[in-house]
């Protein structure tokens, strides 16, 4: 029987099947290269907000603690956003006048409050709880980075679940004194985090064991 393919189509095969293979390969390389690029997790993107607030001026500069604005980060799920009112305590006596500060006087004259873009937006299918972490000795600074070397707000961390979990594998690469934990500039003394660490995890008695649980974070 006449053969019916040139010997030449066995090397066009192999390459058609190695050059398929390299495709895939190169898709999924990229598809990993764009999810975890900041035009996908947003690391280190400003956003335009009602009012540039700067939050390294007001931390680093005047020293107001966290929780001064965000006021329910202790205790619950959500960090809580100053009201109106909180803002023009210090700013109906400072910058009163301050063009850039309108939207602030106009949102207490007209009892609305700012639309402000959140920076650190989880998805809905995320359960998040600020209080617990807080709690547990976990720092602002874990997540949020040093905002108060930030002019503008950015995000520091991608919070993707791969950066989650690596968190709640080690948790004690991630703990500090409960003292400490609104203090952005705090070091473990002699740079022995892991054994300040661990002695953490006992004494706040973190549940290593169910950390790792898929319920943990998606209820």
């Amino acid at each position: 029987m006449a053969q019916i393919f040139h010997p030449s189509a066995n090397t066009l095969s192999r390459l058609s099947i190695f050059g398929s293979a390299f495709f895939a390969l190169g898709l999924l390389t990229v598809a990993y290269l764009i999810q975890t690029s900041p035009y996908y997790t947003q690391v280190g993107v400003i956003f335009e907000q009602p009012v540039p607030f700067p939050h390294e001026h007001h931390v680093r500069g005047l020293g107001i603690d966290c929780r001064y604005c965000h006021t329910s980060v202790e205790n619950a799920g959500f960090a809580g956003m100053p009201p109106t009112h909180t803002c023009m305590s210090c700013h109906s006596q400072i910058w009163s006048n301050s063009p850039l500060l309108e939207p602030v006087r106009a949102s207490l004259a007209n009892n609305e409050p700012l639309h402000w873009k959140r920076v650190h937006d989880l998805p809905d299918f995320v359960y998040f709880n600020h209080g617990i972490h807080v709690q547990k000795g976990v720092g602002c600074v874990s997540c949020h980075g040093r905002v108060d070397l930030m002019p503008l707000l950015w995000k520091d961390q991608p919070m993707t679940m791969s950066w989650c979990l690596e968190c709640h594998r080690n948790p004690e690469k991630h703990l500090r004194p409960k003292e400490e934990i609104f203090n952005m500039a705090w070091e473990p003394p002699g740079g022995n985090q892991l054994a300040i660490g661990r002695e953490l995890v006992r004494e706040n008695h973190i549940p290593t064991d169910r950390l790792m649980n898929c319920s943990t974070c998606h209820r």
